[in-house]
Formats: structure tokens, C-alpha cells, sequence
């Protein structure tokens, strides 16, 4: 799963992104590229972790990408080039500057959260119109084109000439058949509203920019936050009041707004979580650890993680009948704990 971080020029894209990675570089590395891994937190693995004390305890992950500086854009402005870089993400973490900045125009979040997102789908009309164009010109010619793909980009025309982001439309957003085309305003995204340290408020915001998935960072704390050993960080969350780093309820958010959810498996080896989408089957679950799982497919025993914190063990779940077998065509759920038979 990777996410592509954009924002206007000083919005603070940089210092997210080492915050959440804690991926530090100094002034040298911003014409390049930068791909973060880092784990999703996950209490729950914690806690399987410690019982069964394995050799391995493997998290899901999550890539950042933050895209190069190609040449010094002045504050407000955005880089085509460099918005193309994040084309082949999953998911956009979209940082708008919400503090005040030395020799710029007063933050106007709301206002710079749509001059991006109307750059990002006057990209895709262009990729769109060029295609319907190019469609046509093949009709005419007499070669066979697909209808139905377009009659989606005849769609997506016509959301996007009414100003419409293409993630309003879950059918066109998840087309199989418009995959390819890398069409920006389809993704799923998260706007971050980057404040200032002694700011935890949302700004006000319209009904236009309140109903995508919206969270505060004050990302110059959070920088600090991430270069500090942890007893150092404690005393500044103090300062602060703050209970717990922002960073980790982003990199969670990140994870969710993809409709992703995680099965676990546990042993004396290796308690791991790992990444499906919501609504996958038994099987293509397996598939994800092995193909000859799936192959070789007989049933699931499967136990939620609930269930099986309250039965204490597996033998104690299998005794009040908490362990079950579930079949293939069964929709694994966030937080199930599976051992798959199967035979090859």
C-alpha cells in the first residue's frame, strides 16, 4: 500500500513526511524522490506478540511517497511534474498549511485544499478527453472500441466538467477498466491540515471540503516529537498536553482510508498481521499468505481476536466452541485470527 503526500508549495509536505517516516535528510535530498515504510500500529498485535512470544512479530505496512523538488516553486503554487510522480499511489495525503508563515499570504486552508483538488481533476479531463478522442477517431475508422469503458470516461467527463472529484463515484473510482489511467481525483483522500504547535483544531470548513476524511497534524511538533528519544518526547507531550504523538493516528488513517482491514496468524514462530481488502473471501485470504494455500484450500479455523482474548487460549476456544471452520466463500473480518488447512 503506498500513499503520495502533495500539497502547495510550503505547506509542509517535507516535514510530514519525516515525521511519519522518521526519514530524515537534509537540504540536498528535496530534488529527489522518498519512499518511508513504516508499520501500522496495531495493539492488537501487541498483545498476541507478548503471548505467544514469537521470533518473529511482523505488522502491516504502509510506503509514503513524497515526490522531488524538480526546481524552487514560490509558496501557493503546485508542480505538475511532480504531481504526476504520485500517479501510481493507492491513496493521497493531501497537507494543506494551516499556520502562519514569515513573508506569505495568512493561511486560507479551505481555499488551498480546492485550488488542488481543481488541479487534480483538470489533470484527469485531460486524460480523459484525450482517450474519448482517440476512442472516437478509432469508431470511425471501424474498429471496434470498448462500450462500456466508454461509456465510464463518458461519466467521468461529465463529473469532472461539474467539478466533481471522481472519488465521489465509487463506481468510477474502483473501475476495473479505468485502472490504467492513474486518474488523480479517483483516488481515495486525506487531507491533513498542517497547524501550527499550540493548534489542535480543525479549521471551519465548508460542506464541500468537511466530507473527505480531514485530520490535524501540527507538524513541526510532530517533527521534534520524531527525532527525540522516547523519554525526551514524553516530557514534550507533557508540555503540551498531548496523550499520544498525532503520527500514529495518521498512519492508521491511511491504512483505513483504503477499505483495508487485517487478519492475523499466530505461533511460536510468528504472529502477523496481514493486509486484505474489506470484504475478502476465506480463500483469496489464503492466497495472500501462499497460492498453494489457496490451492490446496480445505477450511478456515478462525476465532476473532475478542473472542480469543477472552477464552485465553486457543485450546480454552476451541473447549466453549468460539473456534470455528468457516469455508471459502466466508468474508474474513477485521481482526480474525486464522489457520488455514489445506492440502497440495
Amino acid at each position: 500500500m503506498k500513499l503520495g503526500i502533495i500539497g502547495l508549495s510550503g505547506s509542509g509536505k517535507t516535514t510530514v513526511f519525516e515525521a511519519l517516516t522518521r526519514e530524515f535528510a537534509g537540504p540536498g535530498a528535496k530534488a529527489e524522490t522518498r519512499i518511508g515504510t513504516i508499520h501500522v500500529p496495531d495493539a492488537r498485535i501487541d498483545v498476541l506478540s507478548r503471548m505467544y512470544q514469537p521470533e518473529k512479530t511482523i505488522y502491516a505496512q504502509v510506503e509514503y511517497l513524497l515526490p522531488g523538488k524538480a526546481e524552487q516553486k514560490k509558496p501557493g503554487s503546485a508542480d505538475d511534474a511532480l504531481m504526476r510522480a504520485v500517479r501510481d499511489t493507492d491513496a493521497l495525503i493531501h497537507v494543506v498549511r494551516n499556520f502562519a508563515s514569515y513573508g506569505t499570504e495568512p493561511a486560507d486552508p479551505e481555499n488551498d485544499f480546492l485550488l488542488l483538488d481543481q488541479e487534480l481533476m483538470q489533470m484527469d479531463a485531460s486524460v480523459v478527453e484525450k482517450r474519448l478522442e482517440r476512442m472516437e477517431t478509432e469508431s470511425k475508422k471501424g474498429r471496434e472500441i470498448d462500450t462500456k469503458e466508454n461509456d465510464q470516461l463518458i461519466k467521468c467527463r461529465d463529473a469532472l466538467q461539474q467539478e466533481t472529484p471522481l472519488r465521489r463515484f465509487p463506481e468510477l473510482a474502483e473501475s476495473r477498466l479505468l485502472r490504467g489511467y492513474g486518474l488523480m481525483s479517483a483516488k481515495p483522500v486525506m487531507v491533513l491540515f498542517n497547524n501550527a504547535d499550540e493548534d489542535e483544531s480543525l479549521p471551519e470548513l465548508d460542506e464541500t471540503v468537511a466530507q473527505e476524511t480531514c485530520m490535524v497534524i501540527r507538524g513541526k511538533l510532530e517533527h521534534e516529537l520524531a527525532r527525540m528519544t522516547q523519554e525526551e518526547a514524553a516530557e514534550l507531550l507533557e508540555e503540551f498536553n498531548i496523550s499520544a504523538s498525532a503520527t500514529d493516528r495518521v498512519i492508521r488513517a491511511s491504512y483505513d482510508i483504503l477499505g483495508l482491514i487485517s487478519f492475523f496468524t499466530v505461533g511460536e514462530d510468528e504472529v502477523r498481521a496481514w493486509t486484505i481488502k474489506r470484504g475478502t473471501d476465506a480463500a483469496a485470504a489464503a492466497g495472500q499468505i501462499h497460492s498453494d494455500i489457496r490451492k490446496g484450500f480445505i477450511r478456515a479455523e478462525i476465532i476473532s481476536y475478542k473472542a480469543y482474548i477472552a477464552a485465553g487460549s486457543m485450546a480454552a476456544a476451541k473447549k466453549n466452541a468460539t473456534l470455528r471452520l468457516e469455508g471459502k466463500t466466508y468474508q474474513v473480518q477485521d481482526g480474525d485470527i486464522i489457520n488455514f488447512r489445506f492440502n497440495v
